[in-house]
């Protein structure tokens, strides 16, 4: 089990430095805007992971994607492009964010025999539709999604925009939503290992789970709500970086969110649950 495990690492790693070297060339070669380009790159490495996933017959070979997509541009357009110290303290922010959550993928990530438990749904309500529900649904939405939310940081490397006390203080919220959902991935980790060992059940109360159903989801939102104010408040005019942001809202409270709570609300004793718990925020419930 440890070598395939090992091995499927391998796997993932080579299929992601296929894509990385693909989207990089796809950049080079297109003569447009140096934002369209990085749209048309980031899309034809998602078909390049896409045709891996199918080849290995796991979607989650996408999965990782989330996480390294935003590090990969983000170094890459501080080496191409006019690095300040407000665009730096974003990249760090990013970097630290992706570590964690790739570190945490990588402790969830069984081998190429396991795939999520969304993915294996879908594919059995689409049936013959799930090739194409495969690539738009997991694989292509997602990365528009996240190339919304990386954008600001991108304008903020390649124009160079200088730092300022309101863009520091939106990029200590990124940071700090970093730390609120590796918290509240290491108390999920604990219990759950609790739960097989035979020690907890039913659903998790424990630290930010006591009082909210989803903060992990809640720290992702607003790490990208503290890098797109952050440019924003370097860069006023182009308010509309944001959008990234606003979409990452949208996917996780009205798909990811609600098929977990779908998922959940088959386990007995999740009405009482739902009751004590808030949706998002961890805070008592009165």
């Amino acid at each position: 089990m440890k070598e395939s495990r090992a091995f499927s690492f391998v796997i993932v790693t080579s299929v992601y430095l296929i894509a990385a070297m693909v989207g990089l060339a796809v950049y080079v070669w297109m003569p447009f805007s140096f934002w369209v380009n990085l749209l048309l790159a980031d899309v034809i490495a998602t078909a390049a992971t896409f045709v891996f996933s199918v080849l290995f017959q796991n979607a989650s070979v996408y999965d990782p994607y989330w996480s390294v997509q935003p590090i990969v541009i983000g170094i890459g357009f501080a080496v191409s492009g006019k690095p300040t110290v407000a665009g730096l303290i974003m990249l760090a922010a990013v970097i630290v964010w992706g570590v964690r959550l790739t570190a945490n993928w990588a402790y969830t990530f069984y081998g190429m025999q396991h795939q999520d438990w969304r993915y294996t749904m879908l594919k059995e309500k689409t049936g013959v539709f799930y090739p194409v529900i495969n690539f738009v649904g997991i694989h292509l939405v997602p990365t528009l999604v996240v190339y919304g939310c990386v954008l600001p940081l991108v304008f903020v490397l390649y124009y160079g925009a200088e730092i300022n006390a309101l863009s520091v203080i939106f990029v200590a919220v990124s940071l700090f939503a970093t730390v609120l959902q590796g918290t509240a991935d290491v108390q999920m980790h604990k219990f759950r290992k609790a739960k097989r060992e035979g020690k907890a059940s039913g659903f998790i109360r424990i630290g930010l789970w006591k009082y909210a159903r989803h903060p992990n989801y809640l720290g992702e939102i607003l790490m990208w709500w503290g890098i797109a104010l952050a440019a924003v408040a370097l860069m006023p005019s182009r308010w509309y970086l944001i959008a990234g942001a606003a979409a990452n809202t949208l996917l996780f409270t009205f798909v990811s969110i609600p098929m977990a709570e779908k998922r959940q609300a088959k386990k007995e004793g999740f009405a009482e649950y739902k009751k004590q718990t808030r949706y998002l925020l961890p805070i008592v419930k009165r």
